[in-house]
């Protein structure tokens, strides 16, 4: 599964730091996880109190609980249900061959003021459910569908993973070591492991070595794909194998798998670099292998959204909304074990490549939306 490729071709965030709220009821299919009040909610029902803004959000594939992508989503709109009276109701559903009547289910109750999706694979059923409940606000995380009920956010995913690979590059030939764990700097050799190998998660692979060859030319890259956003065992699999063949750090972009890399990092007392959350905050048991992650602040969208609706004003988030970072949309922050200890190459390089990714002088391979 993990194919060998060749090189092609100051951080700050902990201001910013996510910490995600954990302890929330999920349910498994399509039934509803319950309703999480705000203020003074009241009763709240399958569709929550009618004097609230009321709120569905129906789980990527990963499924809730995955301390990355589903989480930080969730965790928006409960900044927002701070502010303002909102129930929320999650909905986890695995299965996107679900996701067309799951969307049309929730439209059709009448009961929500909007509907959050988590990730691009709610958008083929979206372009037809967007159109057939015209009166239903739609946002959808990672794609857009144009019509007028839907808020479009897309972080950019290439961004922030570029900055994963300009990290990964330079400490592959850096001394580190810590709590037994260690890298090899005399060969510049890295790795990546994705969930499904399609456009969106492309962007991150190519975007990573660019990253790294952004930092010498000579690195080597392997890359393998799991084939799912679930599957730890094989994610654990393919980063083993990187890892036995001379990678020192591992980046990955497969949502609750990733957790398989990081298993594998401390088993080989290597190295790797999370995704979407600072995941050494939010999987603490690895903080000891995670010098890095790659974060997208999906729940500031999310909350901006849930925020215009409560306020009336969703006219105000709809359309396609990309955030960079030119918009402070992501980052790569430094793993909190590691904080303060990394070289000053490290951030040296990663101001640069912020600098040059912002003023166009580095042209970063794909879009926020993928390869095309």
């Amino acid at each position: 599964m993990t194919e060998n490729r060749k090189s092609i071709g100051e951080t700050e965030g902990v201001d910013r730091r996510t910490v995600l709220a954990s302890g929330s009821a999920l349910a498994t299919g399509t039934a509803f996880a319950g309703c999480l009040g705000g203020g003074d909610g009241g009763d709240s029902g399958d569709g929550g109190s009618e004097s609230a803004t009321n709120i569905a959000i129906v789980s990527s594939p990963a499924g809730f609980d995955d301390n990355a992508f589903n989480d930080l989503a969730v965790e928006g709109l409960q900044a927002a249900q701070e502010e303002y009276e909102i129930e929320i109701n999650q909905v986890e559903e695995t299965q996107q061959s679900n996701y067309q009547s799951t969307q049309a289910n929730l439209a059709e109750s009448g009961d929500y003021d909007l509907i959050v999706l988590v990730s691009y694979n709610h958008t083929e059923a979206l372009t037809q459910n967007a159109a057939d409940y015209p009166d239903q606000n739609w946002m959808l995380i990672n794609a857009h569908v144009d019509e007028p009920n839907v808020a479009g956010y897309t972080w950019a995913n290439h961004e922030m993973s570029y900055l994963a690979g300009v990290l990964g590059g330079t400490m592959t030939t850096e001394e580190l070591s810590h709590e037994g764990n260690s890298n090899d700097p005399s060969d510049a050799h890295i790795g990546f492991v994705g969930g499904v190998d399609g456009s969106l998660i492309n962007a991150f692979e190519r975007s990573y070595v660019a990253g790294a060859e952004w930092v010498n030319s000579d690195v080597t890259v392997d890359v393998g794909y799991i084939g799912d956003y679930s599957d730890t065992d094989t994610a654990a699999s393919i980063a083993s194998s990187q890892y036995d063949n001379g990678a020192d750090i591992v980046y990955h972009a497969a949502a609750a798998a990733g957790q398989g890399v990081f298993e594998s990092a401390q088993e080989n007392n290597r190295f790797a670099i999370g995704v979407d959350a600072d995941q050494s905050l939010t999987l603490e048991e690895f903080q000891d292998v995670i010098i890095g992650s790659a974060v997208k602040y999906i729940n500031e969208g999310t909350q901006e959204v849930a925020s215009a609706v409560a306020e009336g004003d969703f006219e105000s988030v709809t359309g396609a909304n990309t955030l960079g970072l030119d918009e402070e949309g992501v980052d790569l922050v430094i793993g909190q074990a590691f904080d303060g200890d990394m070289p000053d190459v490290v951030s040296q390089n990663i101001q640069e490549a912020k600098d040059g990714i912002t003023s166009g002088d580095i042209e970063v391979p794909c879009s926020a939306s993928g390869c095309n």
